[in-house]
Parts: C-alpha cells; structure tokens; sequence
C-alpha cells in the first residue's frame, strides 16, 4: 500500500508517494525536494523542520530516509555509489536516474559504515578507529 506525504503551502498542496521521493535539498529558510520521475518541488519549511515533520507524519515509514550532513535528507532505498574520497553520493534506481550530491567526508563516512554494519554486523576500521 503506497504511504502518502502531504506537503500544504498558503499557495501550494503537494501530495507525493513517499517511495518516488529521493532526497530533500535545504535552501534557507526552503526544503526542495526531487522525485524519481525528475519532478521537483520546493515547500517553505527548512530541512530541521522537514525531518520533524518526516516522522510526525510518517511514523516508522520515516526510517527510510535520514539526515546527510547540513543540506540533505536522502531516501536510503536509492543509495547506489558512496565516494568517501571525492565527497560525492550517487543516488540511483539503476535504469531510469542518477543525481549526485556534494557531501562531507565525514557524512558519507557515516553511511558508508551504517552500511557496513548492517550487512555484515560487524564494524568497519573507520569505527573502530574512531572507539580508540
């Protein structure tokens, strides 16, 4: 069953199935956001205001997105390619779209051992590194 966000502006209403979302970009006091299909949107709400919003109305559905350094919220299910070295995360379906976003090092760390650790269980050298 599709779950649904209700993004409602004094001038605008979007309704987005919360699958096609990709990531939310911060711009200000603005929160853009792109869909798979390469809609774009932007609502009057900045990105602390986004996440809380996220879970308030998403509930446990909210979990697939999360909180990349100061200016995104990506949808993990499309994480395809984190270049830790170049600073870049490719956010892919495989077939149909790929966007690139400029992240931090250490943000793209983070994910790349959330990813790490919830595959193999194990913690990565970069975590273990750090508990020393």
């Amino acid at each position: 069953m599709k779950k649904y966000l209700y993004l409602n502006s004094r001038d605008e209403f979007y309704k987005v199935d919360i699958s096609k979302i990709v990531y939310f970009e911060a711009d200000g006091n603005y929160t853009n956001f792109v869909l798979c299909n390469k809609l774009k949107g932007v609502v009057l709400m900045n990105l602390s205001q986004m996440r809380t919003m996220l879970s308030e109305s998403l509930k446990e559905e909210a979990s697939i997105f999360a909180r990349i350094g100061k200016r995104f919220i990506i949808n993990l299910n499309y994480v395809y390619h984190i270049e830790v070295l170049r600073q870049k995360l490719t956010l892919s379906d495989g077939e149909v779209f790929a966007y690139q976003l400029p992240i931090s090092k250490e943000a793209l760390k983070k994910l790349k051992d959330l990813y790490v650790t919830s595959i193999t269980g194990k913690k990565s050298a970069s975590q273990k590194h750090t508990e020393n």
